[in-house]
Order: C-alpha cells, then sequence, then structure tokens
C-alpha cells in the first residue's frame, strides 16, 4: 500500500519502519527533518512537507503530539489535506481532542476522502515491537481498507463504531485511568519511603498479592527507582491527555473531579520544570512534596538521586 506517514517522535519513528519492513511503500514527513533520514535507508522517501507527502498515496497516517500539530500538518497552508487523493484515507493515530475528531471527519468528508481514528495503547517500545493496541472507529469499508496497516503496527485492533470521535474518546478516558493510577502510586510511595518502608519490598507487595498487573509493575518499578528518564511518554503530554479528557466531560456533563486533582499535579510538575519528565515523574513530585527531595531509596535503605 502507498503511505504517507506523518510525525517521526518517539513513537512515529518505530511505526514508520515496521510499515516499510511489511513491505508497504512509505514515504515520510517530520518537521525537523533528521528525525526523518534514518528511514531512508530502510526504503523511506522523506517529502519535503506534509502536501507533498500526501500526494498519491491511499493512506496517511499521522502521529503527532497535539490538536495544533495535526490542524498545522493536516489542514494547514502546505497540510496533507489538499493533496490527499479523492478516496485515499486518513488514519489518524494522534491523541486529539474529540472535537478536532469531528472536524476532521467533516474535513475528509467534504474532499471526498475517508477518515478513521486509530489512537492507540502503548509506550515507544511497544510501538518498536508492532504490539500496539488500535483503537479503530469510522466507516467499517475505511476500517477494512486501513486494517493491514493497523495489524502491521499492534497486536490488535479493536473496533469502536463508526463515530471516529468514540477512539479518541476511549483513548482520552483510557490514559485518565493511567494518570489517576501514577498519581495514587505517586501518594502511596512517598507515604511508606517517608516512614522507612523499602520502595521495592513496597511495589513487590501491592503487585504480588494486590493487582497483579503488567502495567503496576512497569510503572510502579519506575517510581520506586524514581527512574524517570528518558520519558517514554512525557508528563506534558499527560497535562494535554488530561486537559482532553476534562474537555470531553464538559461537553458530556460528566463530573470528573479526580482528572482534576491530576490536572493540577501535573501543572505542578510543569511549574517545576518536569514537563520532560515520563509522566509517572508525579512520583518525584509526591516525593518532594513528602520532603523527599525527589529522591529515591535503594533497597538498602540508602538514599539514591533520582536519574535526571
Amino acid at each position: 500500500m502507498r503511505i504517507a506517514f506523518l510525525g517521526l517522535g518517539r513513537m512515529g519513528l518505530p511505526m514508520a519502519s515496521n510499515l516499510l519492513a511489511a513491505g508497504h511503500d512509505v514515504v515520510v514527513y517530520n518537521r525537523t527533518r533528521s528525525r526523518a533520514e534514518p528511514l531512508e535507508s530502510e526504503g523511506a522517501r522523506v517529502a519535503g512537507s506534509p502536501a507533498e507527502a500526501a500526494e498519491d498515496v491511499e493512506l496517511l497516517v499521522t502521529m503527532l503530539a497535539d490538536d495544533a500539530a495535526v490542524e498545522h500538518t493536516v489542514l494547514g497552508a502546505s497540510g496533507a489535506l489538499a493533496t490527499l487523493p479523492e478516496g485515499s484515507i486518513h488514519l489518524s493515530m494522534s491523541t486529539i481532542s474529540t472535537a478536532l475528531s469531528r472536524r476532521l471527519g467533516r474535513e475528509h468528508a467534504a474532499a471526498g476522502q475517508a477518515y478513521v481514528a486509530a489512537p492507540v495503547f502503548g509506550r515507544p517500545e511497544a510501538a518498536a515491537s508492532a504490539e500496539l493496541w488500535v483503537l479503530a472507529a469510522g466507516a467499517p469499508e475505511a476500517i477494512d481498507r486501513a486494517r493491514p496497516v493497523m495489524e502491521a503496527l499492534g497486536q490488535g485492533v479493536i473496533e469502536l463504531g463508526e463515530e471516529p470521535e468514540t477512539a479518541n474518546l476511549v483513548k482520552v478516558a483510557g490514559n485518565f485511568l493511567l494518570s489517576s493510577m501514577l498519581e495514587g502510586l505517586a501518594e502511596a510511595f512517598a507515604l511508606v519511603r517517608k516512614n522507612g518502608v523499602d520502595p521495592e519490598l513496597f511495589l513487590e507487595i501491592v503487585n504480588g498479592r494486590l493487582f497483579r498487573s503488567p502495567i503496576y509493575e512497569g510503572y510502579g518499578g519506575l517510581i520506586a527507582r524514581g527512574s524517570y528518564e528518558p520519558a517514554g511518554f512525557a508528563l506534558k503530554l499527560g497535562l494535554k491527555d488530561t486537559r482532553l479528557v476534562l474537555a470531553a466531560a464538559d461537553e458530556s456533563e460528566v463530573p470528573m473531579p479526580a482528572a482534576s486533582v491530576v490536572r493540577d499535579r501535573y501543572l505542578t510538575g510543569m511549574a517545576r520544570g518536569l514537563g520532560e519528565l515520563d509522566w509517572s515523574g508525579l512520583g518525584r513530585i509526591a516525593a518532594e512534596d513528602a520532603g523527599l527531595d525527589g529522591q529515591a531509596e535503594d533497597r538498602r535503605g540508602h538514599a539514591a538521586p533520582l536519574r535526571e
């Protein structure tokens, strides 16, 4: 399939590489061109603009940071919408607002193009190993045409109906649950550390006896070790997604008080200059608020600085 892939960050770069490995004809674009150049040795062509990338393709994939980036790249003056051929599909894999997703659906329909919202669950390592979970919503025939691409990127495709914004809603609701978990872990680890309990032992107890979850194990381990860099998913993006879920809740008249708390914790991190840490850096914020100076303790009970 002829594919244009726009956005080569920590998620997009390995995803584009996997599409090349699956035998697709891929043209790539990234605002910082140097991010695209490693893919040339794998057979990708590098475009000079989103509009150039979208010419003569069957499928456009976007994997960008936020609403503003998607609007600029797809709907802007040199955006992909204007050159994407009629009948082609935009597979939007970014985590964006439900409002923008609806707008993209309208714009593509007016241009005779199809639109499928397909945000993903998974960190960069899952993207690299093609183990993402893809949430897909849109016209059934468009989903079927895009399925080989989604299957090349993940371990499963979950269909969520014909309204594209449904996939975006489920994505931000899921990320809210992850953020709430991170805040809970952060507070619990700060409490036990402040009272001399080995954080690794605490993790073994709660994950081995209460939850038995790879998510708790993975993120709990990051907080127990104070290992917040490099970021798999940056704290500033956690704030962005929490704002998205609150916007969806406001539109639906659904109170989400816990989401407001999490948003304020992320804002605390931003105010302290911690936006580039992994979003599990909520553990550092809770530790500092507890007077622990943002340090983790190793299994021998000695204070160990966080890796910064």
